[in-house]
């Protein structure tokens, strides 16, 4: 696991990867029938990118704020700030979902649609809520100042 923090780090293979976002006010976003407002504060989107361009070409749509709207995490992204991206070479966002088990999530149905095994993936980052510690490690190994909750230091 390694953590990007601009698109030129992320790699062109396919793989999984886990968004991590901030909201600095609420946002009203849709799932489905289900409207819901999520409230400020620190959010981990989990993805995969198997296309052409792999996970750089997914996490450069994810960052461009004028897009047509396709997927849930679109909402999210048009009004968010996007910290950096946690990435697996050849990983699985299910996987990367099931390790954030811990933290709550904040709409059931985000980003998971078409998943089988997966409440949702998205996970509400509550400050001073610790992540799993090769996700701390790969944070640490890129020298970003992120703090659980995604909070500055």
């Amino acid at each position: 696991m390694n953590f990007v923090a601009s698109v030129a780090d992320a790699p062109s293979t396919p793989g999984g990867y886990a968004l991590a976002l901030r909201l600095d006010a609420p946002l009203d976003i849709r799932v489905g029938k289900i409207s819901a407002t999520l409230p400020a504060g620190d959010y981990l989107y989990c993805g995969s990118a198997r296309g052409p361009g792999g996970m750089r070409a997914r996490l450069a749509r994810h960052m461009r704020k004028n897009k047509r709207m396709h997927w849930h995490i679109d909402q999210l992204t048009a009004g968010a700030s996007l910290l950096g991206a946690y990435i697996v070479e050849g990983g699985d966002e299910c996987a990367l979902n099931a390790a954030l088990a811990d933290l709550p999530i904040p709409i059931a149905g985000f980003g998971s649609s078409d998943c089988r095994r997966c409440a949702a993936h998205l996970r509400f980052w509550p400050e001073g809520a610790a992540l799993p510690s090769d996700w701390e490690n790969a944070r640490k190994a890129a020298h970003l100042p992120l703090e659980g909750g995604g909070r500055a230091a």
